[in-house]
């Protein structure tokens, strides 16, 4: 039941993302309304009315999964309220000319069925784990603080950067020297959350938590995450972007090959 409302409100999120950006001719508006969407998604998850549940944990998760969305949400709007449209909408926009609103419907309707599964380890979280909190709940709340503070502190360096005006140039300080994409692999490291509260091999059902961490780590590192941004940091850095793929991780921060200029 909870899995079918929230694909029902999910579509209805999207399809009023479509329509946003449409009038507004900026493709970044999805992401917000996808963010929020989402966050809402996991709290009526993680809260869904059921009597042997803990009614502390579910508020717990509930907590974690607004506080991720409040804090990436309110990130991703603003910069989209205050800059011209992503790269990767303005690349697709190019790409798809004339059918760039029709296949743009698909991309963003698909969302929805992507956030309902993510709710599934929510939801799992929620209503699983011990009878009582434990350590296993306090250690999936840090998880939780360590990835939002690692992504704040990736997207204010970036932010520094670009203050500075490097032009044409590849940010390769920080955790950017570690990771070329740093603020998705805190991004992905959040979701680990729920496992961590509530994860049970003898469990059957709490193998469940591990499908939102699974279904992230996919999307951001192989389908629309580092693949799209990759492509076009490519076109527009060259070299120097081939370099620094040469010398940093894509994804899991580790010590760089080389020396970072």
């Amino acid at each position: 039941m909870p899995f079918l409302v929230i694909l029902a409100g999910m579509a209805v999120v999207m399809t009023a993302s479509w329509l946003t950006q449409r009038g507004i001719r900026n493709g970044g508006w999805v992401d917000v309304f996808w963010t929020f969407g989402t966050g809402a998604a996991c709290v009526a998850a993680a809260l869904w009315p059921e009597p042997a549940a803990n009614a502390t944990r579910q508020l717990l998760v509930a907590g974690l999964a607004a506080v991720w969305a409040l804090r990436l949400g309110g990130y991703i709007a603003l910069r989209v309220a205050t800059s011209s449209e992503d790269t990767r909408y303005a690349n697709l926009r190019e790409e798809w000319g004339a059918k760039f609103q029709a296949n743009m419907f698909w991309l963003v309707i698909v969302q929805a069925p992507a956030t309902a599964i993510l709710t599934l380890s929510v939801f799992v979280a929620g209503h699983g784990g011990g009878a009582e909190l434990g350590l296993r709940d306090a250690l999936g709340a840090l998880v939780l603080v360590i990835a939002i503070a690692g992504e704040g502190l990736a997207d204010e360096q970036m932010r520094a950067f670009k203050r500075q005006g490097h032009h044409g140039a590849v940010m390769d300080k920080g955790l950017w020297g570690w990771s070329r994409h740093p603020n998705y692999f805190f991004e992905w490291l959040g979701w680990l959350a729920y496992p961590v509260i509530a994860f049970d091999p003898a469990e059957p059902w709490s193998w469940a938590t591990w499908i939102a961490p699974l279904v992230m780590f996919l999307l951001l590192r192989f389908g629309t995450g580092v693949p799209t941004l990759e492509k076009t940091m490519l076109k527009s850095r060259g070299d120097k972007f081939r370099d620094y793929q040469r010398r940093v991780s894509a994804f899991f921060p580790l010590p760089p090959k080389g020396k970072t200029t």
